[in-house]
This record gives structure tokens, sequence and C-alpha cells, in this order.
């Protein structure tokens, strides 16, 4: 197990694993439960860590008036910029300007100065400088675009649009990572996320990033394109903290779940020890709540019981051993919480539709 627990960063652990709320009605509280020690398991970093989030391709646009940008699909082009890679998410930081985005054709939404998009699920969009703009381009050209800066044949900075006066900069970056068997994190995000930033807001750690970002281009060091790489990915984790900052207090999702008192602290006890042999009672008594408050909370807020959540992050640990790994099947399913062979072979095909061994052999093929 020693490859599925690497020292937590314990940048989310406020986030991840909260205090009982001092609001919480008396009669969801187990009067003699002795739960343990708060966990210091770093959950968002466990998830981005195993699902195996890795930065595709990042670069900075200046678009001027009038200017379109359409993006087809990501798994279109998914295997020009990071071949391996299952899933690919796209995020947009906007340092100056405004224009609008659309999801699918759909109804247009503005965005400003400040502003961070996120695409996560893979879906065709456009980013234009006024409803109603197109670039013109087919989808063919948007492949050969992202094929010759995969390649490194375009510059960092790359221009887009006309010749009017208005200027619209904003820093593009494209994300590998696992989607199946289980990403939680996917799972809890919209098709499209807007996160404001007040502009002319106190420098932050999502500018410095930036600022980083742009030292890096300028002196062109050997190198230059891996860190900006590993920056993009940093960018990510950074909105990502921000929208579950953000997040309404009746927000339902994973990352809803992670801020609940009870569910926070029985996530973070499972990704501690997704091998132990954990029932909904023990999982209760540890986080303080009756079983029937604990499992109702848990469905509503994580989208499916404990027990089900706990079988589905296993098989993803197992998936991510037997693509990285060369043990035998027997020992990867020891190593995630399973008795027998057998028991763990049924488990994972339920859920990633092909055996442990097939699952193997199809990633490493």
């Amino acid at each position: 197990m020693g490859t599925l627990h690497d020292p937590a960063s314990q940048s989310l652990a406020a986030a991840s694993v909260l205090a009982p709320s001092p609001g919480r009605p008396p009669e969801e509280v187990v009067a003699d439960a002795a739960p343990s020690a708060v966990p210091d398991k770093d959950v968002l970093s466990d998830v981005l860590r195993v699902i195996k989030l890795t930065g595709a391709l990042f670069f900075w646009v200046d678009a001027s008036s009038p200017w379109s940008v359409e993006v087809p699909r990501a798994d279109s082009f998914a295997h020009l910029i990071l071949p391996r890679a299952q899933h690919v998410v796209s995020y947009h930081i906007i340092t100056q300007g405004s224009g609008s985005v659309s999801i699918n054709e759909g109804s247009p939404m503005e965005f400003a100065e400040g502003d961070i998009l996120v695409i996560p699920h893979e879906d065709s969009y456009a980013m234009c400088s006024a409803p109603g703009v197109r670039s013109g381009l087919s989808p063919e050209d948007s492949l050969d675009f992202f094929r010759a800066m995969a390649a490194g044949q375009l510059p960092f900075v790359v221009n887009e649009g006309g010749d009017g006066p208005l200027l619209t900069r904003y820093v593009c970056g494209f994300l590998g990572c696992d989607a199946r068997p289980f990403n939680p994190l996917l799972g809890a995000l919209p098709p499209l996320i807007r996160i404001r930033r007040a502009a002319g807001a106190p420098s932050d750690l999502l500018d410095r990033l930036i600022e980083l970002t742009l030292a890096e281009v300028s002196v062109q060091r050997p190198g230059a394109e891996c860190i900006r790489l590993r920056l993009s990915e940093l960018m990510f984790v950074e909105v990502v903290r921000r929208y579950l900052e953000a997040l309404p207090p009746e927000q339902t999702g994973w990352l809803a779940g992670l801020r609940d008192p009870a569910v926070g602290r029985a996530v973070a006890l499972v990704h501690e020890n997704p091998a132990r042999g954990w029932t909904i009672e023990e999982l209760a008594r540890e986080t303080g709540v009756s079983r029937s408050v604990l499992a109702a909370r848990f469905t509503r807020l994580v989208g499916c019981p404990p027990m089900q959540y706990i079988t589905r992050w296993r098989v993803q640990l197992a998936a991510r051993l037997l693509t990285d790994g060369l043990a035998k099947v027997s020992a990867v399913g020891r190593d995630v919480g399973y008795e027998s062979e057998a028991a763990f072979s049924r488990s994972f095909k339920k859920l990633a539709g092909v055996s442990p061994a097939g699952w193997r052999g199809g990633r490493r093929g």
C-alpha cells in the first residue's frame, strides 16, 4: 500500500475535514460515540494524485476584437496533446478584457477580467468577444492548431482576432486525467464553471503562479515547457480550491461532501485507510453520528451510500496499481482490501467493465 499513500500536502486539510458544527441538531449526534483523532488525509490531493492529473498543453492568448475561438470536443484532440489520457479538462484565466463563452452551442455566458472558466467534461465550446461572432474556422482547423501547439511549432503567446481596439488576454490550460473507473472530482463538477475574481484585488496565489509562468516564457531556459506544465497543474488545483470555497450551502456533490463535518470526516477516514474492512457502523462511530444520519447525509451529498463509495475508490486505486505496477491481480486485490481474488475481480469488472487482467492489458497496449 506504500504506493497509494504519499505524504499529504495538508493544503486542504481545513476544507477536507471540518470541525463539528455547533449548530447541528443534537439528535444527530451519538451520545456514546468516541470519534478517533481527526484524520490528516488531504482527500483532494489524494484524488488528484490517484487520477493522474497531468499538464497537457498550456499557452497564452492575446485576442483583439472582434475575435472568436471555437474548440471541438476534447476527446477529438486528446490523442494529439496527451495520447494516454482518458480525459481532458480545459480551463481559462481571464487576465484582461471580457467576452462570452457557450457550451455545446448553448446560451452564451459573459465573462470579465479576473474570471476563471473551467470546462471539465470535454464538451465543445466557443469563446468570443461578443455573442454571434465566429471565426469561420472548421473543426479540422482546430485540430491542426492543437497538433502544431503540441509539437512545439507555435509560440507560447497566440494572437487571435482582428485589428480592433479591445484586447482580451487569457491563459489556456489543458490537463489530462483518468475518468474511469471512478473519478469523484469530475462527477462533482458542472458542465461550465465560472469563478469570479474581483479585478484589481490584491495579488494572490493564482497571480503569483501566472507571474512565474510568464517569467519562464521570458527567459527561455531549458526545461521551461516542463515547468509551465507543472505550473498549469498547480493553477488548476487552486481553481478547484476556489470553487470548493465558493460552493453555496445547499450545494450537493463530492466536493460539497468534503465540507460536511460528518461526511468529510468519513471520506477522509476511507482515503486514509481504504483497505480497512469498514462497516457503516464503524464509520458512524468514528464520525460521531448515528448510522442512519451518516448514510442519509453521505448519500445526499456524495450521491452514493458510504459502502458503495468505498468499493468505487478501492477499484480506482486498484486500477492505478494494475496500470503502474507488476503485482499479481490477487496481490493488488489484497492491497485494496479484498480477501479473495474472486471477490476483487467481481467488484472490479462490475465497475470498470473489464476484468483486472483485461484492464491492465488494455491500459498498457
